[in-house]
C-alpha cells in the first residue's frame, strides 16, 4: 500500500515505537527553532542539563517577540541568547531580522527534514514538505541534546483541494473555512495533509499561511508535498540545491478524507474572541474599525504586503483607522523598499513597525478598549492584543486593507476595482548579515546573564500523597495566554520564573497568586473544562504553576502541547471519567489522592476524594510508561540529571 507524505516523513525518522495511531513513538529531530519568548528558558535548561554542544543538524535561535526595549530586561536577554548560541553551537538571528517562521523558511527549511520548535506555529514549515511540530521548550532542549521527540502517533487527515481561489479570496480564507467547519478542537490528535489539483494555485507562502494556522485547529502539524512550487520558492531564495521532491504515492490513503473546493470560498473573518468564530465578511460588514494590521507569522509573505500597497495606491487610510504594517523579515522589508511598495504604504498613511511579532503577541500596537481591530495574525484570544477588553477580528490582507480604506469592515469585493495581480521577484534580496553562524569551537564562551535572568527552580520528586485546595476553577478553551499572559508587562520576565509567576491567571482571577502563594508548600489543584491550555506553546504556563505549588490539573480535556508541558515539569494531568463531576467541585474545596506511585504504575485510573463535601471522582490519565517515569521523578530535568549520574 502506498504512503502519504506524513507517513513518509515519520517513517524516515522513526527511532522508537510503531506507526499505529495512538501508540507512543519517538522520532529523530533534524532541526530546532527557538524564539526569545521561550528560548531563554531553553538555554537555561541546556545549562541545567550540563550540555556541551547541540547535537542536531541545525538549531536556530530567533529574536522576534520581545523587541521593545523599555528597560534593560529585553536587551539583557538578547545578549544572553547570543552568548548561549556561541556556547552551545546555535545559529543566532538578531533583533530586527524577522519573525522566526518566515525567516526559517527562507534560510533553513529543507523538504524531508524534521523541525521541532518551542513555538506553537512551528508547523508553518510544513509548507515546504517538512514534518514541523510545536512543543514545549524543554522537549526542544532534549532534542537539541540529541534525544528523540516523543508523541502519540497521530491519525492523518487528508484534505483534497480542488478548484481555484476566486478574486479577493486568499490563503487566509482557506484556513478560516476549516476553522469554521471544525473549531479550535477539531484537529486535536491529527496531522492534516493537503493534496489535490487545488494545490497548483497555492504558492509556498500561501501554504505557509494555512500550515501556520493549522495550530489553531489543535492539529499536531500540517503537511504539504514538496513539489515544483516548493522548488520555485527555494530557487527564489538561491537554495534550489536544498530541494527534493516529496509527494504522496498514487495509492496513498488517509484515516479521514475531506474535500475543499477553493472556487466556492468567499472572504471570511473570525470575530472576537476565538479563531473559530468565523462568518462571511459580508455578514459583519459596516461595523466601525479603529485599527487594521498587516503582518505576523500567519500572513508573512511578500504578496501580503504588496496586495495592501496596491489596494491603497492613490488613496488614504480612513482618518479614524491606525493602519499598522509589520514586515515579517528583513529580506521582505528590503524588497518592499526596493520595489517602491513601502513608499506607497507610507504615502497612504500606514504606520511602519520593525520586523517582528510586535502586536500579534501584545508587544505594542494594542487596540483601544472595546474598539474593533482587524488583524492578519493567527489568534484573537481575549486580551492577547495587550488590551484586556479587546475586540480583535482575524482576516486576510485584502479584507484588512479594504476595511482600513473605508473605516468599516468591508468585503473587499465591494471595492469595485480589479483584483490586483502581485508579481513576486524571481529572486529575493537574500541578506544573511543578521544571521550569526555558530563558532566551530565553543571553548571560551560563557553565558552572559543580566540581573533579571534566574536559574530554573529546583523541584522535588512527585509525592505519593497529594492533598490541597482547589486554587482555581476555569471553563472551556482556556488558552495559555489566559494562564500566563504575554505583553509588554509580563514577557520581559520570561527568564525569571519567581517574577513571572506573579501574573499567573491574572486575567481571570487577580487574587490567584496571593491566595496560592500562601499555600504553595501544601500544593493545590487546578480544575478546568475542555481543551485546557490551547494556543501558545509557552511552557511558562506550566512552569509558573509548578513553582506556585500546583501538583495536579483535573480537566475535561487538554490541548496537546500544554498537556505535555505539565508532565515535563512534574504536574499530573488527569481527566474526568464522568464529565458531570466537574460541576461538583468548588474553588477552595480540599481534594486528595492517596498511594499515587503505586496507582500510577498499576493502571490508568485514580480516585480523587473531595474532603470538603465527601464526594469522590473517578479520573484517568494517558501517561505512557516513559511519561510516568518523568512525572514521578518530578520532571524531565530531574530524570535527565538522574540518568546522567547513573551513567
Amino acid at each position: 500500500m502506498g504512503k502519504n507524505v506524513a507517513q513518509k516523513l515519520i517513517e524516515s525518522h522513526l527511532v522508537e515505537g510503531s506507526m499505529r495511531a495512538g501508540e507512543e513513538i519517538g522520532i529523530r529531530i533534524d532541526q530546532t527553532l527557538t524564539q526569545d519568548a521561550t528560548g531563554t528558558l531553553v538555554m537555561l535548561e541546556l545549562e541545567a542539563m550540563d550540555l556541551d554542544r547541540v547535537k542536531t543538524e541545525l538549531s536556530a535561535q530567533y529574536v522576534d517577540h520581545n523587541l521593545l526595549q523599555t528597560d534593560h530586561k529585553n536587551a539583557d536577554d538578547h545578549i544572553f541568547l547570543q552568548s548561549a548560541c556561541n556556547r552551545f553551537g546555535i545559529w543566532y538571528s538578531r533583533a530586527g531580522n524577522g519573525v522566526s517562521h518566515p525567516v526559517h523558511m527562507e534560510r533553513f527549511g529543507v523538504p524531508g527534514k524534521t523541525l521541532l520548535g518551542s513555538d506553537s506555529h512551528t508547523p508553518a514549515a510544513g509548507s515546504l514538505g517538512m514534518l514541523a511540530i510545536g512543543a514545549g521548550g524543554l522537549e526542544v532542549a532534549m532534542a537539541m541534546a540529541g534525544l528523540p521527540f516523543y508523541m502519540k502517533m497521530p491519525k492523518i487527515w487528508g484534505i483534497k483541494l480542488t478548484g481555484k481561489l476566486p478574486a479577493w479570496v486568499s490563503a487566509k480564507d482557506v484556513i478560516l473555512e476549516l476553522l469554521r467547519r471544525h473549531s479550535v478542537k477539531g484537529g486535536v490528535g491529527w496531522i492534516i495533509e493537503y493534496y489535490g489539483p487545488g494545490l497548483a494555485c497555492l504558492t509556498a507562502m500561501d501554504r505557509h499561511v494555512i500550515a501556520n494556522m493549522g495550530a489553531e485547529l489543535g492539529a499536531t502539524t500540517s503537511v504539504f508535498p514538496s513539489d515544483n512550487e516548493v522548488r520555485g520558492f527555494l530557487k527564489s531564495q538561491k537554495r534550489e540545491s536544498d530541494w527534493s521532491e516529496l509527494i504522496a504515492d498514487p495509492d496513498a490513503t488517509y484515516d479521514e478524507y475531506e474535500e475543499l473546493n477553493l472556487s466556492e470560498l468567499v472572504p471570511l473573518i473570525a470575530c472576537p474572541s476565538s479563531p473559530d468564530n468565523v462568518v462571511k465578511v459580508s455578514e459583519v460588514a459596516g461595523r466601525d474599525i479603529y485599527q487594521a494590521m498587516i503582518g505576523s507569522s500567519a500572513n508573512p509573505g511578500f504578496r501580503d504586503f504588496v496586495i495592501a500597497a496596491m489596494i491603497m495606491e492613490g488613496h488614504q487610510v480612513h482618518s479614524r483607522v491606525s493602519f499598522d504594517i509589520n514586515p515579517t523579515s528583513r529580506q521582505i522589508l528590503e524588497d518592499l523598499t526596493k520595489c517602491g511598495w513601502l513608499q506607497k504604504l507610507i504615502h497612504a498613511g500606514a504606520r511602519i513597525h520593525q520586523t517582528g511579532c510586535d502586536g500579534c503577541i501584545g508587544m505594542g500596537q494594542a487596540p483601544a478598549t472595546g474598539k474593533n481591530s482587524l488583524r492578519t495574525v493567527p489568534r484573537n484570544f481575549p486580551g492577547r492584543s495587550g488590551t484586556k477588553e479587546d475586540a480583535v477580528y482575524l482576516c486576510s490582507p485584502e479584507t484588512a486593507t479594504a476595511s482600513a480604506l473605508r473605516g468599516v469592515i468591508t468585503d473587499p469585493r465591494e471595492l469595485n476595482i480589479p483584483y490586483p495581480h502581485v508579481e513576486e521577484p524571481d529572486h529575493y534580496s537574500v541578506n544573511v548579515d543578521m544571521l550569526s553562524k555558530p563558532p566551530q569551537e565553543n571553548k571560551g564562551f560563557t553565558l552572559e546573564k543580566g540581573p533579571n535572568i534566574k536559574p530554573i527552580p529546583d523541584f522535588g520528586a512527585f509525592p505519593d500523597r497529594v492533598q490541597g485546595m482547589v486554587g482555581i476553577k476555569v471553563g472551556n478553551d482556556i488558552s495559555t495566554d489566559a494562564i500566563l499572559p504575554a505583553g509588554t508587562k509580563v514577557l520581559p520576565f520570561r527568564s525569571n520564573i519567581p517574577e513571572i509567576s506573579k501574573f499567573t491567571f491574572s486575567q481571570l482571577d487577580e487574587n490567584y497568586y496571593q491566595r496560592v502563594w500562601e499555600q504553595r508548600e501544601k500544593g493545590h489543584f487546578i480544575i478546568a473544562g475542555l481543551n485546557y491550555g490551547q494556543g501558545s506553546s509557552r511552557e511558562h504556563a506550566a512552569l509558573a504553576c509548578r513553582y506556585l505549588g500546583v501538583q495536579v490539573v483535573l480537566a475535561k480535556s487538554y490541548a496537546r502541547i500544554h498537556w505535555q508541558n505539565l508532565v515535563n515539569f512534574g504536574i499530573l494531568p488527569l481527566t474526568f471519567v464522568k464529565s458531570k463531576d466537574y460541576e461538583g467541585i468548588t474553588p477552595g474545596d480540599i481534594l486528595s489522592i492517596e498511594n499515587m506511585h503505586q496507582t500510577l504504575e498499576k493502571g490508568n485510573t485514580l480516585t480523587v476524594v473531595n474532603q470538603t463535601n465527601g464526594e469522590s471522582y473517578q479520573t484517568a490519565h494517558t501517561l505512557s510508561e516513559r511519561q510516568r517515569a518523568i512525572l514521578l521523578a518530578g520532571g524531565i530535568i530531574n530524570q535527565y540529571k538522574r540518568k546522567g549520574a547513573m551513567d
